[in-house]
């Protein structure tokens, strides 16, 4: 069973159609290639980049810092959220922190990241846990405070252990919870990494953006930035959506019952 919310192949591919074809009639009004490029112009330069070598080196390094502050993110984040959302005492203490921290400009964290730890891979991927870490914590202690108490009651009468309440009673009630923070997540995330690139690696997708800005290309900006929009589209439509749909399976058979 598919998500309604979710557009269909056929649907996903005339909306994108659409939008190619109101780039080109936007280029077309523009008349100048270095201020708007047509899709053309820009898939020969994703296609020269990448014969060259150079497109996968830096979508590559991109891909493996989304990866890495992804994870770490969200595993962290899941932590503080299920202990904010379980314990009372510790969401009145420290669930102003989390408020804070949401607040805080991701650029702000970034130039302090690089200021303190250095201008290294530790700082940006710290830089991009931090920035993420607060937006999981909220989603995942929004769904403990959505959890069935019957179901809980159930577990503590069964006098099922900790572990195990957590693992059959808690988790799968939370999995909705997980994979919207993953799917907001990581459409957000690939942003924070292509600022943590621009303002402080040598190489990696926001690298080259910084490069080609200072040289005025706007081609390759497109090039780089598209390609890379290509990549997240693929995550998110052939494994997120069909991760999604799994997960959150038993919810919809239990409504249609």
């Amino acid at each position: 069973m598919t998500n309604p919310r979710d557009p269909d192949a056929q649907t996903l591919i005339l909306s994108l159609v659409g939008l190619v074809g109101l780039w080109v009639f936007a280029a077309w009004l523009s008349a100048d290639p270095e201020i708007l490029p047509g899709p053309w112009e820009v898939a020969q330069i994703a296609a020269a980049e990448a014969s060259t070598g150079e497109l996968w080196f830096h979508m590559g390094w991109t891909l493996f810092r989304v990866v890495m502050g992804f994870s770490i993110a969200m595993a962290v984040g899941m932590i503080i959220g299920l202990a904010l959302g379980l314990v009372p005492a510790l969401n009145r203490w420290f669930g102003p922190w989390v408020v804070v921290a949401l607040n805080v400009p991701a650029l702000v964290v970034i130039v302090l990241c690089y200021l303190w730890i250095g201008l290294n891979e530790v700082a940006a991927i710290t830089a991009i846990c931090v920035n993420k870490s607060a937006m999981v914590a909220v989603n995942i202690r929004e769904g403990v405070w959505a959890l069935d108490p019957k179901l809980t009651d159930m577990s503590r009468a069964f006098r099922m252990s900790r572990g195990a309440r957590l693992a059959h009673v808690i988790m799968p009630q939370l999995w909705p919870f997980v994979a919207a923070s993953t799917r907001n997540g990581l459409a957000i995330i690939w942003k924070i990494v292509l600022v943590v690139e621009f303002l402080g690696r040598s190489n990696g997708v926001g690298f080259q953006i910084h490069l080609y800005f200072q040289l005025f290309e706007v081609g390759y900006v497109l090039a780089y930035s598209l390609s890379f929009v290509g990549v997240m589209l693929a995550i998110e439509y052939l494994i997120l959506q069909q991760w999604e749909r799994r997960t959150t399976h038993w919810r919809r058979t239990v409504v249609a019952g």
